[in-house]
């Protein structure tokens, strides 16, 4: 995945109006699916439970579906993204610890791998607001920057793809 320059103004709007409209539709959509059930099958105990659950569970499913089918859409262009960034950076985050001792021990693949992690958690962390760890980060990226100039090493990753961890 490559990483992009997002608008976080329109981002954060959009992603907003999706969570509000997912909302809306869970809590619609399972109430008018259990009643429906439950005026069809009534329970002369008055429990509904198992009703209740059948109609969040067919919910949730039925957004799932939706968002999954609308994810190319150029109104979910942001949302999409940032959901493409957080899987690629949850990738190497599982392997986070085996990357960080290669590149200790200056393995280039890992250097480039950590580069395109720190851009890409900066960009996610600006993007939601979360900067209260961004100092860290910074420290992170210096140490990394510092060893690929010993090296002479250049790192450029722009983009990532999950084949890179493939020797972690």
């Amino acid at each position: 995945m490559k990483l992009e320059q997002i608008d976080k103004a329109r981002y954060r709007k959009h992603l907003n109006r999706v969570i509000i409209a997912s909302v809306v539709g869970l809590t619609a959509g399972s109430l008018g699916i259990a009643q429906l059930l439950i005026a069809l099958f009534p329970d002369a105990s008055g429990s509904h439970f198992h009703w209740n659950l059948t109609g969040v569970i067919t919910t949730c499913i039925l957004i799932a579906i939706i968002l999954n089918k609308t994810k190319h859409h150029p109104y979910l262009t942001e949302v999409y993204y940032v959901w493409r960034l957080k899987h690629s950076l949850n990738l190497i985050t599982r392997k986070l610890k085996k990357i960080r001792e290669a590149a200790e021990q200056n393995d280039i693949n890992a250097m480039q791998v950590l580069h395109y992690y720190y851009q890409g958690c900066r960009q996610l962390w600006q993007l939601d607001d979360n900067t209260i760890t961004i100092d860290e980060l910074t420290v992170w990226q210096a140490k990394l920057d510092t060893r690929a100039s010993d090296l002479n090493l250049k790192l450029d990753k722009q983009s990532f793809n999950p084949d890179d961890l493939s020797g972690f």
